[in-house]
């Protein structure tokens, strides 16, 4: 993914960085920006009113990711305040992508410092067997994306 103009976004979550998050170079490591999507993505669906792992109409439902990547442009610090915004890129049948892009607030303003895209699928889980089978995303949810994909238009 390259170095891409921020998307108009449906749901921003803001927080501070953890000490905990950054190596021993006092920068947050690569692997908690991906946290931070998450974090947000699961964020969003409660705002919606969902959860990422839930019943649904009976069905147990879950959204493992099935790709996710990541472009680092300047790092962040520990007591740094960041603003990640959730773009909604596509909503499939099966499955949704959404664009995420990583802000440093301080007084001057925000810097992008960071941006990813993470594709899940709608799965239903069987607990007893253990399967995880591909299905549609429950209708209630999906209108419910497509109203917050439309908000980001404006």
């Amino acid at each position: 993914m390259s170095r891409l103009e921020p998307q108009p976004h449906c749901f921003e979550y803001r927080r501070r960085v953890e000490f905990a998050e950054t190596d021993m170079a006092g920068l947050v490591h690569f692997s908690n920006f991906f946290r931070y999507m998450e974090t947000t993505e699961h964020a969003f669906f409660r705002s919606l009113g969902h959860g990422v792992h839930e019943i649904v109409d009976g069905q147990s439902v879950g959204w493992p990711r099935v790709q996710s990547s990541g472009d680092f442009f300047q790092p962040i610090r520990f007591e740094d305040q960041i603003v990640i915004r959730l773009s909604i890129q596509e909503i499939r049948r099966r499955s949704l992508r959404c664009l995420y892009y990583i802000f440093k607030e301080d007084e001057s303003g925000e810097t992008l410092v960071a941006s990813g895209r993470i594709v899940t699928a709608s799965v239903q889980f069987n607990r007893r067997s253990g399967d995880i089978e591909s299905v549609e995303i429950p209708k209630e949810l999906s209108r419910k994306l497509q109203a917050a994909l439309e908000s980001q238009k404006s």
